[in-house]
């Protein structure tokens, strides 16, 4: 089976020298629900706007990123029919992406965009049957009431269902959601991560989504890659994710990614579990590395 999204040698390292992603290789199959787990500052924004095609690599000999068997970008530079690969990614971001004053519907069909004349695209003239689309979008995330209204009279949750409505429009077989539940409330991000697992299972979509909080991506996600440092440190179930093993991974960044997670406690069980060996990559601790440092 091809594979959804392959990742292989990517690095990235901004100006400031800083090393966002380093030697990334992942491969995801078609209709797999994945989340990107890692503290802030590890790399996760940074590989899904790489895979997005928003942002070039460093130009490293074999790199390669592939959607759907289509390359995004080789050996650090971005393939000039991008934005055809990108009408087929959905992208969720953390802040919504939604302009403010138009309405709802307008948002969600903006989704549309990349498969109209320009100049429809560029009136926003929409048919009524690309408006019933965007209905049935709203209806599938609850908030088909809310059509007309303007985007910026939603609540912080309801402005993220759009935002997801508008890659069910764009008919995305790749969802990409970069920390979609990050500024919601307790509630909202259930309803969230629901919408996203629904999606996943009803239209056989590949979602992968980036989380602060490991018992969400335990509780919706059956993988879990675990990023560090831009690299990846665990590739595997999400079911064997265990206090004492992100510990061991992050030494004390762990409390970032565990605080909150109610599924989550140390038992004497759990903390004299060994790491699951064959999904955890060799890493240095955290702590070697300070005292290294």
């Amino acid at each position: 089976m091809s594979s959804a999204l392959r990742i292989q040698n990517v690095s990235k390292r901004f100006a400031g020298g800083k090393l966002a992603l380093d030697n990334v290789n992942i491969d995801i199959l078609p209709g797999e629900m994945v989340a990107l787990i890692g503290a802030s500052g590890s790399g996760k924004s940074t590989l899904l706007r790489h895979v997005a095609g928003l942002m070039a690599s460093d130009g490293t000999p074999g790199s390669v990123i592939e959607v759907s068997g289509q390359c995004v970008q080789r050996d650090g530079r971005i393939q000039r029919n991008v934005r055809q690969i990108r009408s087929q990614i959905g992208f969720v971001f953390q802040q919504f992406n939604l302009v403010d004053r138009l309405p709802v519907m307008v948002n969600v069909l903006v989704g549309r965009l990349h498969s109209m004349p320009w100049w429809r695209a560029w009136t926003r003239w929409f048919t009524a049957q690309e408006r019933a689309l965007a209905i049935e979008a709203l209806g599938r995330v609850g908030i088909a009431e809310c059509h007309a209204q303007r985007a910026s009279t939603l609540s912080g949750g309801q402005q993220q269902r759009a935002a997801i409505a508008r890659t069910l429009v764009q008919g995305a077989k790749v969802v990409l959601a970069d920390e979609p539940i990050a500024s919601l409330d307790p509630e909202a991000s259930r309803k969230v991560m629901e919408i996203l697992t629904r999606i996943n299972r009803e239209d056989d979509s590949t979602v992968v989504v980036s989380l602060h909080q490991v018992d969400m991506a335990m509780r919706y996600c059956p993988r879990v890659i675990a990023l560090h440092q831009g690299r990846v440190v665990y590739d595997g179930p999400s079911r064997e994710l265990t206090p004492a093993l992100l510990r061991g991974l992050y030494g004390m960044q762990a409390d970032e990614i565990l605080n909150g997670s109610s599924s989550l406690h140390d038992t004497p069980a759990n903390l004299a579990a060994p790491a699951a060996a064959p999904h955890v990559v060799a890493w240095p601790a955290p702590q070697a590395q300070a005292q290294a440092a």
